[in-house]
């Protein structure tokens, strides 16, 4: 047994080591106060960069892929990271997903094309890299891909197609296709497996619904399937007093916390969301009101948006103390975190108040299940714990590493951009200062609007081999929709179809979600 493990060490040098430990803690908890001043780009992608992920456990592995058709493997392993280990080939079309198996030994990707790649990662990979497998099951884009969180041969998927699938790769599994598909009456648009629970996962649709299943009640023979599956759902319906019907969000993206305790949910023209699992009633929502330092956000003044791009949130846990960190992009062209109080707080700051008091409130949003229940709101975390700069345009992910201080973030560019709290890192070199001007967004002029048509008509491409005028192309095109979409109202843009009276898809389990099986 090693001679640093507790159970070899006598009293005293127990106390030393703990005294050490948390002089330790206590510093890096100071440093990590101060945010990520540092960064450095990581330029090996050719266009947009949809996704990122960690590997599990110790996060040796950063695997990001989007537009250019390929999928990178970092090492974080290495003294300076540079230049990816490995380049994964076979995707047809932009991809939009990423997944590490539960032991790291399969990289899933999927996208536009409707498909899935696995590749093995069986050995330290390097260089070019094939797919062991396509599958070729869904008939529309693949919104997400989510791993079992103990086999290696089991994923889930989601697909604007309208389906959730379960695939078991394993030789003699009996899942047949149909036994695999959860069928909904629209485009599901992330499913999540929970990251303690083998049998519970979480999914979301275009129409606002966020449910947690269970695959027992939700596949196999038709006599086995049971309310869909569904065991929880969360109350995903805004309501203002001053607009006249209530309004669903479409949900782009959910995400477990490590236990599984909490799932945060992005929502279009809204905020991050922050649920308890057993609460179908929201607890937190974490805005950009104010600076990190407190101080309010001058009017005029651009801040957390989610309207343009499909986003990625992730929950990260202090590896220092008991703090956790939900992360995130935003269309402001920054990347954001927040910290995220305990449960109990957050229950005890939420306010449930009647529908006769709602109305003497006709600027504040609640969750309301019905137009005539009462109205819950949860506290704002008005004040990210840090945000970082470092991009030209939006920033559609943002991750912490489960071990370095570091936090990566990718968007419209064809950069990653990884930042530190320190100049030093053990595995990286040529951190530099980030830049503490963010770009504002420009009015419209001829170069962009020329720029804008040329991107529009020709998939973001530009007859130029310069790739910082493919970048400008492509920044020019998100600054339009920005311009067009940017300022959205949710009560506008998103009214809920239901009647006054009717479920609006909130937390009654008893009643259908409106799901065919397959």
């Amino acid at each position: 047994m090693p001679r640093n493990n507790p159970a070899t060490l006598g009293p005293t040098e127990q106390l030393t080591s703990r005294v050490s430990h948390r002089a330790r803690s206590d510093a890096a908890a100071n440093l990590l106060n101060q945010g990520f001043p540092y960064s450095k780009k990581l330029s090996s992608h050719t266009s947009c960069v949809n996704a990122l992920v960690f590997s599990s456990g110790e996060g040796r592995w950063l695997a990001s892929a989007g537009d250019d058709l390929r999928v990178l493997l970092w090492d974080f392993h290495q003294e300076d990271i540079s230049r990816p280990s490995a380049m994964f080939l076979g995707p047809r079309s932009n991809v939009f997903a990423v997944a590490f198996s539960a032991h790291n030994q399969y990289l899933l990707a999927g996208g536009t094309d409707d498909s899935i790649y696995r590749y093995d990662l069986s050995h330290s990979p390097t260089g070019l890299g094939r797919p062991l497998d396509v599958v070729e099951r869904h008939n529309d884009n693949v919104r997400a891909v989510s791993c079992h969180p103990v086999q290696d041969e089991i994923f889930m998927s989601a697909s604007e197609d309208g389906s959730i699938m379960l695939h078991d790769m394993r030789a003699g599994s009996t899942l047949t296709n149909a036994q695999g598909t959860l069928q909904n009456d629209c485009e599901f648009t992330d499913v999540k497996c929970h990251p303690t629970m083998e049998h519970i996962f979480a999914t979301s649709d275009n129409h606002g619904k966020v449910t947690l299943r269970d695959t027992r009640m939700a596949f196999g023979p038709r006599s086995s399937r049971t309310k869909d599956g569904i065991v929880q759902k969360y109350n995903t319906t805004l309501s203002k007093q001053s607009a006249s019907q209530l309004c669903n969000p479409e949900v782009s993206n959910l995400s477990f916390d490590k236990d599984g305790r909490k799932l945060g949910v992005l929502m279009l023209h809204y905020l991050p969301t922050i649920y308890s699992l057993s609460d179908p009633q929201p607890l937190a929502t974490c805005s950009g009101r104010n600076l990190s330092s407190g101080i309010p956000v001058p009017p005029g003044v651009r801040t957390y948006s989610n309207s343009c791009t499909i986003k990625h949130g992730t929950f990260s846990d202090s590896i220092y103390d008991n703090d956790q960190f939900y992360t995130t992009g935003s269309d402001d062209f920054r990347g954001y975190v927040w910290k995220i109080p305990d449960l109990g707080k957050l229950v005890d700051s939420r306010e449930e108040i009647s529908f006769d008091e709602w109305i003497q409130r006709p600027n504040t949003i609640a969750f309301a299940s019905k137009t005539w229940e009462p109205r819950y709101i949860p506290q704002e975390l008005s004040t990210p714990f840090c945000t970082v700069n470092g991009h030209k345009s939006i920033v559609n992910s943002a991750i912490m590493h489960p071990h370095f201080l570091h936090l990566v973030t990718s968007g419209i560019e064809r950069h990653i951009v990884l930042h530190s709290v320190t100049a030093s890192s053990p595995c990286v070199e040529g951190l530099l200062p980030t830049p503490s001007d963010v770009r504002m967004l420009p009015d419209v002029n001829e170069e962009d609007h020329r720029r804008f048509i040329h991107a529009l008509t020709t998939g973001h491409s530009t007859i130029s081999e310069d790739q910082d005028e493919i970048d400008d192309d492509t920044i020019a095109l998100f600054d339009e929709i920005l311009r067009q979409e940017g300022n959205a109202d949710p009560f506008t843009v998103r009214i809920w179809g239901g009647g006054s009276d009717s479920d609006s898809g909130g937390v009654d389990v008893d009643d259908s979600d409106g799901s065919d099986w397959s």
